[in-house]
């Protein structure tokens, strides 16, 4: 074996002193930054590390542990990329990359989550928090309640109730999140840190108070004291009997038990649910509930194609026209081009969802613009008639979309070379054979990707069928809230947020459906795009 050579020692020395020669100049330049700019970046780091640490403190507070982590180690990386010289590509690139994931990365992953739990109405919070709402919700007077005397105190915006125990007369002091108990230095009149509300206070929050449930003590069952009155309060008692132990609640009066059966209810031997619920991780059966509920099956496929069709027909429609319009106003014998490609784009100039309102007026059974001047009088039911309400959305997407497409045609037919017409015409190729062989697949090649993301935004175009027909006409037999015009993202919206049963976790799955159709048929259309490009 033989040692490093002298040339290997040198190569060793070179690039140690090339290190240090960066570390210097990083140095150096972090130095001629001036002393203003390192207080600042100072000032803005204090802020950006007391927000984390308040926003750790808070999430720990609550037993969350892994969002803590994660902020801190966020946190410790803004820092050291911050204050340590040099990593220039890393301070340009570090608030993106934050920016990145909290609005995008983490919406997704999030709504990924959501999709594999009951998360919905009457699913919302914690088996704690469903515990003390059912026992609030089914409270009854206990007969012969003993009277108490109470006061009523304010702390932090919250209501609390103040009283004397009977027969020792203790004074305690009591919330909806805390049981009556003993308050250091408090009286008959109050007690220190609260104040005292007088009989005006009362009546002007009197709606609060009166559903104001204290606890007598830390176990529920004991009952809860209320006041109608905001000067004498009862004992109430909850018909629901709740057994930690063999994790059941019982109705006192009928004698059922429901037990927890891991679906985030407490539920009866005949399939009752006792609701609210709990959030609860349920695996794939939102997918599946989608699929196979027959319900949600028929009228979720009804959609699907629907919306397939729409986006296709929106896509085919304004590029036709788009491209009509943009050879008809690019032939030079035309006077007054300027003028007429200005007009042509005026429906693109105003905001999408106010025409989109315009033309739901204009097709008004009784006094629209279409059916009073357009048919005579007639009584068309454009948007009431599920088939006549789709042709409806076509013509308003029609009016839209063709500006749009009109501009873009324009551009691309303008850049196609005239020298490759002129060589057709020289060998005897007419006007439409010039069209089709020549200047449409060029065309094509550069409004492909436009094309496509075009049927990408029709997929998901909320505003039109949310602003012209809200979805409708409904599906009557349908267990979610969806109508015949409704595309899979006004579906996604309705079941999510309107009506009473929203049910976040089937919203969440049927956005992720939504985002795998758009994903692949994206893939496959830019690389036949790819295509296209190989054969010009």
């Amino acid at each position: 074996m033989t040692g490093p050579t002298l040339e290997d020692e040198r190569t060793g020395q070179d690039a140690a002193t090339q290190r240090r020669s960066r570390r210097a100049a990083a140095f150096a330049e972090a130095a001629s930054a001036g002393w203003k700019v390192w207080l600042v970046k100072i000032v803005l780091l204090g802020v950006i590390d007391a927000l984390a640490i308040y926003a750790i403190l808070v999430l720990i507070t609550q037993g969350q542990w892994l969002p803590p982590i994660v902020v801190a180690v966020v946190t410790a990386l803004v820092n050291v990329v911050y204050l340590k010289p040099g990593l220039l590509p890393a301070k340009y690139l570090t608030p993106g990359l934050i920016f990145l994931f909290v609005f995008q990365i983490f919406v997704v992953l999030y709504s990924i989550y959501i999709a594999f739990t009951n998360y919905g109405s009457g699913h919302i919070s914690t088996k704690d928090d469903a515990v003390n709402a059912l026992l609030l919700q089914s409270q009854a007077r206990v007969e012969d309640s003993a009277t108490y005397p109470v006061k009523i105190l304010e702390k932090g915006g919250e209501f609390y109730l103040l009283t004397a125990e009977p027969g020792s007369g203790d004074i305690v002091v009591g919330g909806a999140d805390q049981p009556l108990e003993a308050v250091p230095g408090a009286n008959a009149q109050g007690a220190p840190g609260f104040t005292t509300l007088d009989f005006g206070q009362i009546i002007q929050n009197q709606d609060a108070i009166g559903a104001l449930s204290v606890p007598l003590t830390s176990d529920p069952n004991d009952g809860f004291l209320k006041t109608t009155d905001g000067s004498n309060a009862y004992v109430f008692t909850s018909t629901l009997k709740w057994d930690p132990k063999a994790d059941t609640m019982t109705d006192t009066k009928t004698g059922v038990v429901y037990t927890d059966t891991g679906r985030g209810a407490f539920t009866a031997s005949d399939g009752t649910q006792l609701l609210p619920g709990w959030q609860v991780f349920v695996g794939f059966d939102n997918f599946v509930k989608a699929f196979t509920d027959q319900s949600i099956r028929g009228p979720f496929f009804y959609v699907l194609v629907w919306t397939f069709v729409f986006a296709l027909l929106s896509v085919a429609t304004t590029f036709v026209l788009g491209l009509f319009l943009a050879i008809v106003f690019n032939d030079p014998r035309m006077k007054s081009r300027r003028f007429y490609r200005v007009i042509m784009i005026l429906p693109y100039a105003f905001p999408g969802f106010l025409s989109a309102l315009v033309w739901a007026g204009m097709f008004n059974q009784d006094f629209g613009f279409i059916n009073q001047v357009v048919f005579g009088g007639a009584a068309i039911p454009w948007l009431q008639d599920p088939w006549l309400a789709k042709v409806a959305i076509l013509i308003v997407n029609l009016w839209l979309g063709f500006p749009y497409m009109f501009l873009v045609c324009t551009g691309a037919i303008q850049s196609i070379p005239d020298d490759i017409q002129e060589a057709g015409r020289v060998d005897g190729a007419g006007v439409w054979q010039i069209f089709r062989h020549i200047k449409f697949p060029l065309l094509l090649v550069s409004v492909a990707p436009l094309l496509i993301s075009s049927f990408a935004f029709n997929f998901n175009n909320f505003n039109l069928i949310y602003m012209l027909t809200n979805g409708g006409p409904r599906f009557a037999d349908a267990s979610i809230n969806v109508g015949q015009t409704d595309i899979l993202i006004s579906m996604v919206y309705k079941v999510a947020f309107v009506g009473a049963n929203r049910d976040y976790g089937l919203a969440s799955a049927f956005s992720i459906i939504i985002f795998i159709l758009v994903a692949l048929i994206s893939f496959i259309s830019f690389r036949q795009t790819k295509v296209l490009e190989e054969l010009n």
